[in-house]
Protein backbone atom coordinates (compact mmCIF):
# COMPACT_ATOMS: atom_id res chain seq x y z
CA UNK A 1 0.00 0.00 0.00
CA UNK A 2 1.50 3.30 -1.11
CA UNK A 3 0.91 6.13 1.36
CA UNK A 4 3.34 8.74 0.02
CA UNK A 5 0.62 11.35 -0.61
CA UNK A 6 -0.86 10.83 2.87
CA UNK A 7 2.58 11.10 4.43
CA UNK A 8 3.25 14.32 2.52
CA UNK A 9 -0.01 15.86 3.78
CA UNK A 10 0.70 14.68 7.34
CA UNK A 11 4.24 16.09 7.23
CA UNK A 12 2.87 19.51 6.31
CA UNK A 13 0.28 19.30 9.10
CA UNK A 14 2.80 18.15 11.70
CA UNK A 15 5.47 20.56 10.40
CA UNK A 16 8.16 17.89 10.14
CA UNK A 17 9.91 15.77 7.51
CA UNK A 18 8.45 12.72 5.80
CA UNK A 19 10.83 10.50 7.76
CA UNK A 20 9.32 11.53 11.07
CA UNK A 21 5.70 10.80 10.10
CA UNK A 22 4.72 7.47 11.71
CA UNK A 23 1.50 5.66 10.86
CA UNK A 24 0.12 2.93 13.13
CA UNK A 25 0.31 -0.36 11.18
CA UNK A 26 -3.11 -1.69 12.31
CA UNK A 27 -4.96 1.34 10.85
CA UNK A 28 -3.32 1.52 7.41
CA UNK A 29 -6.64 1.07 5.59
CA UNK A 30 -8.09 4.19 7.29
CA UNK A 31 -5.04 6.20 6.34
CA UNK A 32 -5.19 5.07 2.71
CA UNK A 33 -8.80 6.35 2.51
CA UNK A 34 -7.80 9.77 3.83
CA UNK A 35 -7.15 11.92 0.79
CA UNK A 36 -7.84 15.44 2.02
CA UNK A 37 -6.00 17.61 4.49
CA UNK A 38 -9.07 17.57 6.74
CA UNK A 39 -9.16 13.75 6.80
CA UNK A 40 -5.47 13.64 7.76
CA UNK A 41 -5.91 16.21 10.56
CA UNK A 42 -8.67 14.00 12.01
CA UNK A 43 -6.29 11.01 11.94
CA UNK A 44 -3.58 13.11 13.61
CA UNK A 45 -6.04 14.14 16.34
CA UNK A 46 -7.02 10.49 16.88
CA UNK A 47 -3.35 9.56 17.28
CA UNK A 48 -3.21 7.23 14.28
CA UNK A 49 -0.65 9.43 12.55
CA UNK A 50 2.03 10.78 14.89
CA UNK A 51 5.27 12.72 14.72
CA UNK A 52 8.29 10.65 15.83
CA UNK A 53 10.62 12.34 18.34
CA UNK A 54 13.85 13.93 17.13
CA UNK A 55 16.87 11.70 17.58
CA UNK A 56 19.72 13.49 19.31
CA UNK A 57 23.40 12.61 19.52
CA UNK A 58 24.09 10.46 22.56
CA UNK A 59 26.52 11.94 25.10
CA UNK A 60 27.20 8.61 26.84
CA UNK A 61 30.54 7.97 25.19
CA UNK A 62 31.66 11.58 25.58
CA UNK A 63 30.68 11.62 29.26
CA UNK A 64 32.54 8.36 29.89
CA UNK A 65 35.65 9.75 28.22
CA UNK A 66 35.44 12.97 30.26
CA UNK A 67 35.12 10.91 33.46
CA UNK A 68 38.22 8.91 32.54
CA UNK A 69 40.15 12.11 31.77
CA UNK A 70 39.18 13.56 35.16
CA UNK A 71 40.79 10.48 36.69
CA UNK A 72 43.94 11.29 34.70
CA UNK A 73 43.52 8.47 32.18
CA UNK A 74 43.61 8.68 28.38
CA UNK A 75 46.20 11.43 28.49
CA UNK A 76 49.28 9.46 27.41
CA UNK A 77 51.65 10.18 24.55
CA UNK A 78 49.29 8.51 22.08
CA UNK A 79 46.72 11.25 22.73
CA UNK A 80 49.18 14.11 22.26
CA UNK A 81 48.91 16.06 19.05
CA UNK A 82 51.58 18.67 18.63
CA UNK A 83 54.68 19.67 20.58
CA UNK A 84 54.70 20.46 24.28
CA UNK A 85 54.93 24.13 23.35
CA UNK A 86 51.71 23.90 21.37
CA UNK A 87 49.87 22.04 24.15
CA UNK A 88 51.00 24.58 26.74
CA UNK A 89 52.49 27.65 25.07
CA UNK A 90 55.95 28.72 26.20
CA UNK A 91 54.56 31.97 27.59
CA UNK A 92 52.04 30.10 29.75
CA UNK A 93 54.77 27.76 31.02
CA UNK A 94 56.93 30.77 31.84
CA UNK A 95 54.06 32.49 33.67
CA UNK A 96 53.40 29.49 35.91
CA UNK A 97 57.11 29.05 36.63
CA UNK A 98 57.78 32.70 37.45
CA UNK A 99 54.69 32.97 39.64
CA UNK A 100 55.83 29.94 41.61
CA UNK A 101 59.34 31.37 42.08
CA UNK A 102 58.06 34.80 43.07
CA UNK A 103 55.60 33.44 45.63
CA UNK A 104 58.39 31.30 47.10
CA UNK A 105 60.65 34.36 47.35
CA UNK A 106 57.82 36.36 48.91
CA UNK A 107 57.29 33.68 51.56
CA UNK A 108 61.00 33.66 52.43
CA UNK A 109 60.99 37.46 52.70
CA UNK A 110 57.85 37.51 54.90
CA UNK A 111 59.37 34.91 57.23
CA UNK A 112 62.45 37.18 57.34
CA UNK A 113 64.75 34.42 56.12
CA UNK A 114 66.01 36.64 53.29
CA UNK A 115 67.33 40.18 53.61
CA UNK A 116 66.31 42.83 51.10
CA UNK A 117 69.54 42.63 49.12
CA UNK A 118 69.46 38.84 48.65
CA UNK A 119 65.74 38.97 47.86
CA UNK A 120 66.30 41.54 45.12
CA UNK A 121 69.23 39.57 43.72
CA UNK A 122 67.25 36.31 43.58
CA UNK A 123 64.21 38.13 42.15
CA UNK A 124 66.32 39.49 39.30
CA UNK A 125 67.93 36.11 38.66
CA UNK A 126 64.53 34.44 38.46
CA UNK A 127 63.29 37.14 36.10
CA UNK A 128 66.32 36.55 33.90
CA UNK A 129 65.48 32.85 33.66
CA UNK A 130 68.42 31.69 35.78
CA UNK A 131 66.40 29.13 37.76
CA UNK A 132 64.84 26.09 36.11
CA UNK A 133 62.36 25.51 38.93
CA UNK A 134 61.74 25.97 42.67
CA UNK A 135 64.04 23.08 43.57
CA UNK A 136 66.87 24.64 41.59
CA UNK A 137 66.34 27.92 43.45
CA UNK A 138 66.41 26.11 46.83
CA UNK A 139 69.69 24.40 45.92
CA UNK A 140 71.20 27.74 44.85
CA UNK A 141 70.09 29.38 48.12
CA UNK A 142 71.58 26.55 50.17
CA UNK A 143 74.88 26.51 48.25
CA UNK A 144 75.37 30.27 48.64
CA UNK A 145 74.12 30.44 52.27
CA UNK A 146 71.61 33.19 51.49
CA UNK A 147 69.01 32.15 54.10
CA UNK A 148 69.32 33.36 57.67
CA UNK A 149 69.24 30.52 60.18
CA UNK A 150 67.01 30.70 63.25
Amino acid sequence: MKLSVQKKIASKLLKCSLKRVKISPDRLSDVSKAITRNDMSDLVNQGIVVKAPVKGVSRVRANHKAKQKRKGLQKGPGKHKGKITSRTPSKEAWMTKIRLLRTFLKELKEKELLNAENYKNLYRKSKGGFFRNKRHMKIYIDEHNLVRKG
